[in-house]
Parts: C-alpha cells; sequence; structure tokens
C-alpha cells in the first residue's frame, strides 16, 4: 500500500526544497556515501533518497540505475514515518510492502534498511537506505554505520545550502556597497564642478580618489574572497591601472608588487599613498604636455617588512616643498602604517620610499 502523507507534510517539504538540492547533478562526495554504504552493508544497491510530493528522487544511488521513481512504490516513503532507523528483514512479511510492485516483481526488493535525513528541527525529508534481493538483516555494527553516514549526507546537505545562502547574501552586501560608493562618488563629482576655491577643489579631488580606492578593496574583497585579507601584488597594479584613466595620453604609469598579502584597511591605506603620489606628479610633474613615466614598486622586504617606491621622471620639485593637501593625506598614511620614510634614491623627478611593517 502507498504510504500516508508525513504528519508535518507542509513544514516538512518546505525543508526539502529550502536545500534546493532536488534534480541537481550527481556529486562525488554523495556518491562515496552510497558506495560505502552498500560496501558495508554487503547489499548490492544503496541510495541517498529524498521524498518529493509526488515522487522520491535519488541524489546519489548504486545498483539501481535511476534517478527517481514515483512516490506510489516507495519503500522510503514509510520510513520516514517510522524511527530514525527501520530495518525490514523481509519485506514480504511486511502488512505495508506485501503488496508493493517492487517487492513483487523478480528479482523483488527482500530486504530494506534505512536511516532517516532528518533536519535540526527533525523533519525527515529522505533516507540513506539499502536494499537487497534477498532477506537477511544487519549486524549492530553495520546498523550504527549507516546512521553514521546518513548523519554525513545530512552534513553535506546542510553544508551547501550555508554556502549558498552566504553567496547569495555577499551578493546583496556586494549590490549595496557598490550602489552607495557610486552615489557618494557622484554626489563629490558634482560638489567638485561647483567648487570655485582651489583648496576645496583638491580637497574634494582626495575624497573622490579615496573613495576610488575604496572601491577597488571592496571589488578585491568580493572577487578574491580572502576573509578581509587583500593581494597587494594583485591590488595595486589594478589600482595604477584605474589611475592611469586620468593621466594624460603622454605619461605612462606602472606597477610591480611581490604576492604581499594584508589586511583590508592596511592594504587601503597603502592605495591611498599610492593614489596620492600618482596625482601629485600627474598635477606638477609634466607642465606643457611633457611625457613622462610614473613608476610604483612594492617588495618584500625581510619576515613582516615590505618596501614601497613610487617615483616620476618630471622636472622634479620646483622651489619651496610644496604643502598640498595630496602631501598632507600621504603624511598621515605613514602614521597610520607605522612606515618609515627613506632616503629617494639617486635620480630625476620627484621621489617616495617607505618601509612598512605588514603586521
Amino acid at each position: 500500500m502507498q504510504a500516508a502523507q508525513h504528519p508535518r507534510q507542509t513544514e516538512r517539504l518546505a525543508a526539502l526544497r529550502s536545500f534546493d538540492i532536488l534534480d541537481t547533478p550527481r556529486e562525488k562526495d554523495f556518491d562515496d556515501i552510497a558506495a560505502l554504504a552498500s560496501e558495508i552493508c554487503e547489499t548490492p544497491i544503496a541510495v541517498v533518497n529524498l521524498i518529493d510530493e509526488d515522487r522520491q528522487w535519488f541524489k546519489a544511488e548504486t545498483g539501481l540505475g535511476v534517478r527517481e521513481t514515483p512516490l506510489e512504490s516507495s519503500i522510503c516513503a514509510h520510513a520516514i514515518l517510522d524511527e530514525d532507523f527501520v530495518e525490514i528483514p523481509d519485506t514480504l512479511a511486511d502488512g505495508r510492502l506485501c503488496d508493493n510492485p517492487l517487492c513483487l516483481t523478480e528479482p523483488g526488493l527482500r530486504f530494506y534498511a534505512g536511516a532517516q535525513l532528518r533536519t535540526a528541527a527533525g523533519l525527515p525529508i529522505g533516507t540513506l537506505c539499502v536494499l537487497d534481493t534477498q532477506p537477511r538483516s544487519l549486524t549492530p555494527l553495520q546498523r550504527q554505520t549507516l546512521q553514521v553516514l546518513a548523519r554525513q549526507v545530512m552534513t553535506q546537505i546542510e553544508l551547501r545550502a550555508a554556502l549558498r545562502h552566504q553567496v547569495l547574501l555577499r551578493q546583496e552586501v556586494d549590490h549595496r556597497v557598490k550602489n552607495s560608493l557610486h552615489s557618494v562618488a557622484a554626489l563629490v563629482r558634482m560638489e567638485r564642478k561647483r567648487a570655485r576655491d582651489t583648496g576645496a577643489d583638491a580637497l574634494l579631488g582626495a575624497i573622490e580618489t579615496r573613495i576610488e580606492t575604496i572601491s577597488l578593496i571592496h571589488r578585491e574583497l568580493y572577487e578574491t574572497r580572502q576573509d578581509g585579507r587583500i593581494d597587494l601584488g594583485h591590488y595595486l597594479p589594478r589600482l595604477v591601472e584605474l589611475l592611469q584613466r586620468t593621466a594624460p595620453a603622454s605619461v605612462t604609469l606602472s606597477a610591480e608588487a611581490d604576492a604581499i598579502v594584508v589586511g583590508s584597511e592596511r592594504a587601503s591605506t597603502i592605495g591611498m599613498i599610492v593614489s596620492e603620489f600618482v596625482t601629485n606628479s600627474l598635477k606638477h610633474a609634466f607642465p606643457d604636455g611633457r611625457s613622462g613615466t610614473v613608476r610604483i614598486v612594492l617588495s618584500a622586504d625581510g619576515p613582516g617588512m615590505a618596501r614601497l617606491s613610487c617615483r616620476d621622471d618630471g622636472i622634479g620639485p620646483q622651489g619651496e616643498p610644496a604643502r598640498g593637501i595630496g602631501l598632507r593625506i600621504i603624511a598621515a598614511g605613514l602614521a597610520q602604517l607605522g612606515a618609515v620614510a627613506l632616503p629617494p634614491e639617486p635620480g630625476r623627478g620627484m621621489a617616495l620610499r617607505l618601509e612598512i611593517p605588514l603586521g
């Protein structure tokens, strides 16, 4: 006879579908568990079976060769109404299954043992079961092993659901952060257009650069998914590539960086220093359309230390040292990093050399 509906059928089906596992491709982790259950229990058939509204669907199976069967002939539909573990030594001697076509046909399914797949709320969504064409029984060790493997199946299902939820949450956060940064950047650009004071324009320009740096940090965190860590070897070249868009065609920016991983706040501050140096170079080092280059190099310098070198080959400092907002931002960044300014190497143009602790 066909099994009755579970007394909490609506909740049970909602729980099953929340895992978004029905009709997904086969996966080795589940296939391995089914194969191991078959081997340990010495049965020709083992199935990771999920009980849907009108069918039973197999996430993994060995010995059957099909992915689903109708609910009318399901043995597991009876098993989810029973205790956590069900063993039926001879299906034809069981009143629930004695007229089941899967048990009556030759070679029929004459033995069944299944451990329920239960959610944290105690709702059964299916079973890990083993079947044989001969009546038999399991040993105590086989029963215990089947129950342990069933818990492993459920752990795998819950883990996949948690990872999927995390991805969706990250996508939502990413969308909101990007929208917020775009909105703030647009407001700053509008204020720059209205600014009539040179100092205000410079300050707003510095703010706009900072927003661009934060946006790039956000993209790095989202794309690399390193849990708050940024690879400067990837980040700095991308930052300089972004800054190249603001440079005149006659000035070329370049960046070389070792694969040094730091926290996002530290990476953001290093990016701010690089951005301000490049902005100052583009503003002062190449007057009257002069061509030239700005080169950024970051290298590891022993355990826990890095060296940052920023240099352009422009006209170099003219007259008294500048005291603009950009240099003040760089000075604040040095203090935040605990960095030490080193004497620049001989050469033309403006230069900045730093020794930066990475801790």
